[in-house]
């Protein structure tokens, strides 16, 4: 199973509980290792679990609900206003949190894996001091490491002086202590989307600002258009300009005063509060780096090879702390490669595609290349897009304003990337993703048989009319 005398029940320490540090860790004890895994929290869940995916998703889910019965009346069903409980509200997405990371401590315990609550630095390329949450401390030794200590939000110099309370990263406006009248999320990205997204859902008047030269820069405009038109209607405001910034903040009585700088012209608006979300940085200060021969790029990553190994043959690293994409799938999918890698097998972390999600309302999701991505690499490519206003499901459940687009290799009809915007994209990407991986063409997916009527159909319209043969749009036939 293993290659330089390496042996499956050798010691393996792992930094850091979130989705790639527990992915890892279960992999390896299921695999027979002695697996120590060292986090902050009283159970494994990291910064997903407990201050980020799961709790933004409660509630995302509880926005929809609203945003649903708001739209009711289209139908011939009114609902009363809707009367929101916070203290209810925060105890029900608390609860979600607690189930799910008490089963991952129960899977911990299960395993035999060896959880210690603490924070972890190295003294050697084998060995950690823990310093525990009841204030002791514990050496431990190990055989390999693996180091997914993860991120953190990064913040704006001018609000440091600005009182606590009313500037927000996305862990605090998680805590939903209230509900402001009127709110300012810096930063168009999947994070300030989905959280203004909430916040307006609850009764707040949404303002948006992005630096860059739109929404979601990493996705295609076509699609992020769909989703920006749908914002407008439920945010205040959305600014989005490539010199759209904070030009100066003050903090009067009542709310706080931010002018505004767009092309060059300045604006004064007041919000009660504000949500910063403009990237993160990675949680390396403190982990005794310089005891081992742990390398760090430029920009603060740890850098690894494809194994994810980095230049100390003893310790590996995963998630967002060797950079690219932070997400937590792609995080696990980098744990199970190290752990794999360390027991010997061939492998390396060389996906195809990596899907992204935005959990809005509509959803948007995209994997593989996007047309920009295509584009700039210099590829003959082919764009195929199939408006879900053509879906008898998308009609019939009040969606139909989405849209499934593929990227198609011009020559080989090789699937390059999938993307759309609409209700359910997040589920229905996975399709996309695996058709990606196996290299699949157009073809493939024409030919599958999609169950109706299902939102999923769209993937195959869109297969389909590529060919200008979809049963439900016509396209002149390619020549």
């Amino acid at each position: 199973m293993s290659d330089n005398n390496f042996k499956s029940n050798s010691k393996l320490a792992v930094i850091g509980g979130g989705p790639g540090g527990y992915a890892a860790a279960f992999l390896a004890a299921d695999l027979g290792m002695q697996v120590t895994l060292i986090d902050q929290e009283a159970n494994p869940g990291g910064v997903c679990l407990y201050r980020g995916c799961i709790p933004s998703k409660t509630l995302l889910h509880i926005a929809k609900l609203i945003t649903d019965a708001r739209e009711a009346h289209k139908f011939g069903v009114e609902f009363a206003a809707p009367k929101i409980h916070l203290e209810q509200l925060r105890a029900y997405k608390e609860s979600v949190v607690k189930k799910l990371t008490l089963g991952l401590g129960f899977l911990c315990k299960q395993r035999k894996v060896n959880f210690i609550q603490g924070y972890a630095s190295f003294t050697s390329s084998k060995s950690l001091l823990v310093k525990k949450s009841d204030g002791t401390q514990e050496e431990v030794a190990f055989d390999k490491a693996i180091i997914a200590s993860g991120s953190e939000a990064t913040t704006l110099p001018q609000l440091a002086s600005i009182t606590a309370s009313k500037v927000m990263d996305s862990t605090a406006a998680l805590e939903l202590k209230d509900i402001p009248a009127s709110l300012l999320v810096v930063g168009g990205g999947y994070i300030g989307l989905e959280l203004g997204s909430v916040y307006a859902a609850l009764g707040s008047k949404v303002t948006v600002i992005e630096k860059t030269a739109g929404l979601l820069p990493g996705a295609d405009r076509d699609l992020v258009a769909i989703l920006e038109k749908k914002l407008q209607q439920s945010f205040s405001k959305v600014r989005v300009n490539v010199n759209t910034s904070i030009a100066k903040i003050s903090e009067g009585a009542t709310s706080l005063e931010v002018t505004l700088e767009q092309a060059g012209t300045q604006s004064v608006e007041h919000f009660d509060k504000i949500i910063v979300s403009i990237g993160r940085r990675v949680n390396t200060l403190g982990l005794g780096l310089h005891q081992t021969k742990v390398s760090l790029s430029e920009r603060g990553f740890i850098i690894v090879d494809q194994t994810l190994k980095t230049a100390d043959d003893n310790i590996y690293a995963i998630g967002d702390v060797v950079g690219g994409l932070m997400l937590a799938h792609k995080a696990a999918a980098e744990g199970k490669v190290a752990v794999e890698a360390i027991l010997g097998h061939k492998t390396i972390f060389s996906p195809m595609a990596i899907p992204a999600v935005v959990f809005t309302d509509p959803e948007l999701a995209w994997s593989g290349l996007t047309e920009m991505e295509a584009s700039a690499k210099g590829i003959a490519y082919e764009v195929v897009k199939f408006p879900w206003s053509a879906s008898g499901k998308a009609i019939a459940t009040n969606c139909s304003e989405g849209l499934t687009k593929l990227i198609v290799e011009a020559k080989t009809e090789k699937i390059l990337g999938v993307a759309m915007v609409g209700h359910g994209a997040g589920d229905m990407i996975a399709e996309g993703t695996l058709a990606i991986e196996m290299g699949a063409v157009v073809r493939d997916l024409s030919l599958t048989i999609h169950p109706h009527p299902t939102l999923s159909e769209t993937m195959a319209g869109a297969a389909e009319l590529f060919f200008g043969v979809a049963t439900d749009m016509y396209r002149p036939k390619k020549k």
